[in-house]
This record gives structure tokens, sequence and C-alpha cells, in this order.
């Protein structure tokens, strides 16, 4: 029942900004604890063994901090799991690249920017639906069906763990020279923890849309994909659309060559497309609903 009420209290109230204007968001606070692990240890030699310390450090603290605040209560688990759940953040985030587009490019450029960490300055308008409609799939992963199922599985304590992993990938789970060694721990225990949350969106997305008979493209899709996770809801996204997702981008001013998921999909996207995506993330949203509904009821 708790994860119930998670999902709608989320759903309905969102990121409220009168009140993270006035306090820091929970993922601010795991941020900034991250940041102040990344510039105190990641320096000298070492570095992996001492990646992998703090990361099983920001985890006992993590189910600490979870099994601490589970105590208070079922309330307090409804309120913490539903910050921490980001369907309606997402949704608002991605439409706001669809109204952006709408009204020109650079807005949709800079829009879109929020959200993703590619280059964007030279984007077109493919581009930056594309960069939007990926977002879209690999955060409803990260950012709902990942927790959800933690939080459904572990409590807030699963929650709480994954979260402070997913942040910490996020921030330093790079492969540049400052973090790939420092970041490793955090990179392969997000992969790990999203192993099966990454599928199951996928499977959620092709059975509300309808291409669960192209699950065998979808796997083969998702091979492609440079993120052992991410390529799974990107893929079936794309076939869910109809389009090519992936592809070539830059970041830091160098183009990568990425394979597209979906390849003989339609290439040329537009703000609709965007908001194409969107239903589809709420048709996921309303399945996970009824699965904790079901669930609940035996």
């Amino acid at each position: 029942m708790t994860v119930i009420l998670a999902m709608l209290l989320d759903a309905v109230l969102g990121e409220p900004r009168w009140l993270w204007s006035r306090a820091p968001h929970p993922a601010v606070l795991m941020g900034r604890i991250i940041g102040w692990a990344d510039a105190r240890f990641n320096t000298g030699a070492g570095r992996r063994a001492k990646g992998v310390a703090v990361m099983l450090a920001l985890g006992v603290a993590a189910l600490l901090a979870g099994s601490l605040l589970a105590a208070f209560g079922p309330v307090v688990q409804v309120i913490v799991a539903a910050i921490l759940i980001a369907q309606r953040s997402l949704v608002e985030h991605v439409l706001a690249v669809a109204h952006g587009l709408r009204a020109g490019l650079p807005e949709g450029r800079a829009a879109v920017a929020m959200i993703v960490s590619r280059d964007t300055a030279a984007m077109d308008q493919s581009a930056v639906a594309r960069a939007a409609i990926e977002s879209a799939a690999e955060n409803m992963s990260d950012g709902v069906v990942a927790p959800l199922f933690w939080f459904a599985v572990a409590g807030l304590p699963g929650l709480l763990l994954y979260k402070i992993t997913n942040t910490a990938d996020s921030m330093i789970g790079y492969r540049t020279p400052r973090h790939e060694a420092f970041g490793w721990a955090a990179a392969r225990f997000d992969d790990l923890m999203n192993l099966i949350p990454a599928r199951a969106t996928a499977l959620l997305i092709a059975v509300t849309q309808g291409v669960w008979r192209d699950w065998r493209g979808i796997i083969a899709d998702a091979g492609l994909h440079r993120s052992p996770n991410a390529g799974w809801p990107e893929a079936a996204m794309a076939r869910a659309l109809g389009i090519a997702l992936s592809g070539p981008r830059a970041y830091d001013g160098r183009m990568q060559d990425f394979a597209y998921v979906n390849a003989a999909g339609r290439k040329p996207l537009l703000a609709q497309d965007i908001e194409a995506a969107v239903r589809v993330l709420w048709a996921v949203w309303v399945a996970v609903l009824c699965l904790a509904v079901l669930l609940a009821l035996l």
C-alpha cells in the first residue's frame, strides 16, 4: 500500500517549488556528499580502491538512514518515497522541451540542455527531440521503475541505497581521466541495481504499447547501446514510436559515432514525438500502479 500511495502523491504534487526553494532536496544533499567525497578522496594513488571504499560507506549510510526513517512509520515512508520518485518531474521536464521546440529551436535547445549532458548548441530539431525522448525512456527506468522496485523489495533502505548509487553514477561514473578509476565502483553498482528495472521498463513499454511481438528486436537493439541498461527502455521506446534513437552526438566538442537504436525507424522528429513519448511514460506508470494494486490485493 505504501508503494501505491507514494506513486499517487508524487503524481499529484511532483516537486513543489515552494518547498524545494526553501529546503534542499534529498537528491541535492546526496549530490553534495558525493561531490565532497570526490574532492576529498579522488586524488593520488589507489583511486579505484578509494572509490570502492566511498561507495561502501555511502551504501551503509543509506541503509542506516532508510532504516531510521522507516522506524517513524508508514506516513513518513510514503512521503520520503514520493519525494524520491520522479514521475511528475520527469514528465514536466520532458514536456518543457516539446513546448520549447514549438516556440523555436533556441528555446528547445535551452530546455533539453537542462536534462542531458551532451552538447546542445548545434542541435537541429530532430536531435533536440531525440535527446528528450532518450532521456524520457532512460529516466522512466532510473527515476521511476527502479526506485519503486527497490522500495517494494527492501523498503526505504533499498530505495535510499538505490538513489545514492544512481546519484553517484550520474556524478562520478564516467570514463574520463578523472573518474574512470574512482567512479568505477559507482558505475558497476549502478549497473547491477538497474539490471532488473531496466528490462522491466522495456517490457512494460512493449506490453502497454502493443509492440511486445518485437521483443527480439528490442533485445537486439539494446545490445547495440553503449550502456548495458539504458539501451533497454530506449529500444522499447524507439519501437513503440517507430523512430530511431541514440546515434551520433557530441560531448565536450567531440562527435561520438554511437549506433542507432531501431535504425530503420523514422529519424526526422518533431515536438509531437516528444509528447507521444510522454504518453508512453504515463501508460507505463498506470501499468506499474495496477501491478502494485494487484499485489496489494493478493
